[in-house]
């Protein structure tokens, strides 16, 4: 469960706009050892920097900064790149405007800004959930299109010619890909889980799902699902093809060899 952040709001203006903005920074991010005195939360591991600026690092490579300028983001990033394993060379990212208003109610219209009252630390931790989430399955959305890209014109080939790929190791590698997508989001970024924040501060459910239906996270994590489904499908039913069909000619080849045998062993009673 996580800590119990400090209950006092990020010292912004009464009202106004922060930027926050989500990086999906590679496969993982440790965070073991970090220790602050301005930590705010330890799961994730979140803590404040500057004046108004907070950070949530998630294990799973996502980094979720809200009200920092370019130079503390650029100054933050440098310091945990030794950190982040598996270090992308297409870094997802995501931004949002959060639009504080002390006499409004915390809500997200469609196409506006995330309105709140005040950023607090729980507030903020909910948000940043909720946006780590999102880029990470940004990236694996993407990884799964290039996965289709390439089983598409095997499937095509196998039904304009009857032809099957020859190569299975690479059909092989699509299905260790899909799995790894797979495990990826039902284990480490486990979409459908609440963020620690909620058990201690339940209030802010109506906050975590509003923005669930913004991000359309669990809309996103079903149909990547399907789509894992079919290509572990698809290229199963490609290698069990190959299969069969290397098994042929094996038999193929020793029957061949069988008759050879006969046809040497005839001429040997004939003319010897």
């Amino acid at each position: 469960m996580t800590d119990a952040p400090s209950p006092s709001p990020v010292p912004a203006k009464a009202s106004g706009r922060l930027t926050v903005r989500a990086l999906l920074l590679g496969e993982r991010l440790d965070v073991a050892g970090l220790e602050r005195s301005d930590a705010i939360s330890t799961a994730p591991f979140a803590f404040r920097v500057g004046e108004q600026g907070m950070v949530a690092l998630f294990r799973y490579g996502a980094a979720v900064l809200a009200g920092l300028s370019p130079v503390e983001e650029d100054d933050l990033l440098r310091k945990i790149a030794p950190r982040v394993s598996g270090a992308f060379t297409t870094i997802e990212d995501e931004i949002a405007t959060i639009s504080l208003s002390p006499e409004g109610d915390d809500s997200i219209p469609p196409g506006g800004p995330i309105q709140l009252r005040e950023l607090t630390p729980e507030r903020f931790l909910v948000i940043a959930d909720a946006m780590a989430k999102s880029v990470a399955l940004a990236s694996n959305e993407r990884q799964v299109s290039s996965v289709f890209d390439v089983i598409d014109p095997l499937a095509r080939s196998l039904a304009r010619e009857g032809r099957l790929p020859g190569n299975r190791q690479q059909l092989l590698k699509l299905i260790g890909g899909s799995l790894q997508v797979e495990h990826r989001v039902a284990g480490r970024v486990a979409v459908e889980d609440k963020p620690d924040v909620l058990w201690d501060r339940p209030e802010l459910e109506r906050l975590f799902k509003r923005l669930q239906d913004e991000y359309e996270l669990s809309e996103r994590a079903s149909a990547l699902a399907d789509k894992l489904d079919v290509i572990q499908n698809s290229t199963r039913a490609l290698t069990d093809l190959i299969d069969a069909q290397r098994s042929l000619r094996l038999e193929a080849a020793i029957v061949l060899l069988i008759v050879f045998e006969i046809v040497l062993t005839f001429i040997n009673w004939t003319f010897f």
